[in-house]
């Protein structure tokens, strides 16, 4: 009969003797999931969102459901009081698409507006991040942050030093080109022509507007390797021929975004013309739709046909905005 008592400093095999090694190579069960645990783990987000998408809801959806309803509505002073209904339909936006005003005056001067402005805005940002880009360290941060005061100044500030600059009276524009001999005081009042109110409303948001563009550009410049600019000096190109050739097309993303967001706040300026000379209502030629919008509803007591035009401009600024987002998209996947 053998011993099965085994000898001092021998291992025992638990499996008993004869029973097969186990393999180095044998695989493992994986651990057992919980039920229910995949579910919670994706759910998990969206109880994180929660509180936040029912504030955004509150303070967001709820309006624009608001404004909405209005416009399908005859809601004036008289509704306000006795908390009634006047439900038109689309009636509200067959007036506005069939006025006049709003194709020969209000949509030309937001659309062209827009445009210079984004332009404008683009260029000139543009070419000041790339004078910033030729500086050194230490003189491209007093420049990058001299200009972002521009930036800092609220609108409502800016807008009444611009108008100061062009006052009729005693404006600095004024003054100057009354020193010259070029106008007879108090004679020109730049306020009063279209042309003219939305230039200076142009210079005013372009100067509030170009730092942001400026610090963007500025950044994606100052990824680009210097060795690519080396090699095209070396080959004799141009500083023009080496932005159209190296600078824009890697800068492109970025040129995307900021014209885009650009347009976008450009489209929905309210300050800088509602607080000019005439754009409060007395000068009915230089309204834009946000103007127009505002003045309907509140000077004129129209809140259904105000609501309407506002669901317009919406509908554009949310148009631009899937634009901007299938352009994000488009760079991700790039």
């Amino acid at each position: 009969m053998a011993d099965l008592r085994a000898a001092p400093g021998a291992s025992v095999d638990p499996a008993g003797p004869g029973a097969p090694a186990p393999s180095a190579t044998t695989p493992t069960r994986p651990p057992r999931r919980r039920p229910g645990l995949g579910h919670r783990s994706a759910l998990r987000p969206w109880l994180l969102l929660g509180p936040a998408l029912v504030v955004l809801g509150v303070l967001l959806l709820w309006p624009l459901v608001r404004v909405v309803l209005l416009s399908l509505q005859d809601y004036g002073l008289r509704q306000i009081a006795s908390g009634e209904s006047n439900w038109i339909g689309l009636q509200n936006y067959a007036d506005i698409l069939g006025d006049s005003y709003l194709w020969t005056v209000v949509l030309p001067n937001t659309v062209l507006f827009a445009l210079a402005c984004v332009v404008l805005t683009v260029v000139l940002g543009t070419a000041v991040a790339l004078f910033l880009n030729t500086l050194g360290p230490v003189w491209r941060g007093v420049g990058a942050t001299a200009i972002m005061v521009a930036w800092a100044v609220p609108a409502i500030t800016g807008t009444y030093v611009w108008i100061w600059i062009f006052d009729p009276l005693n404006g600095l524009v004024a003054s100057v080109l009354e020193g010259v001999g070029a106008i007879e005081p108090g004679t020109v009042n730049w306020f009063t022509e279209r042309l003219s109110f939305y230039a200076i409303a142009t210079l005013n948001v372009v100067h509030h507007g170009f730092p942001f563009v400026a610090i963007t550009v500025l950044a994606g410049l100052m990824t680009i390797p210097h060795e690519l600019h080396e090699a095209a000096k070396v080959d004799g190109a141009s500083a023009w021929r080496r932005f159209w050739s190296i600078t824009a097309p890697i800068l492109r993303p970025v040129f995307a975004v900021v014209t885009i967001l650009s347009t976008i706040w450009d489209f929905k300026v309210f300050t800088q013309i509602y607080l000019m000379p005439g754009g409060n209502g007395g000068n009915k030629d230089v309204f834009n739709l946000g103007v127009w919008s505002y003045i309907e509803s509140f000077a004129q007591g129209k809140y259904g046909m105000g609501s309407a035009i506002a669901v317009l401009l919406t509908l554009i600024l949310l148009g631009i905005t899937l634009v901007y987002m299938r352009t994000l998209f488009k760079e991700e996947e790039l």
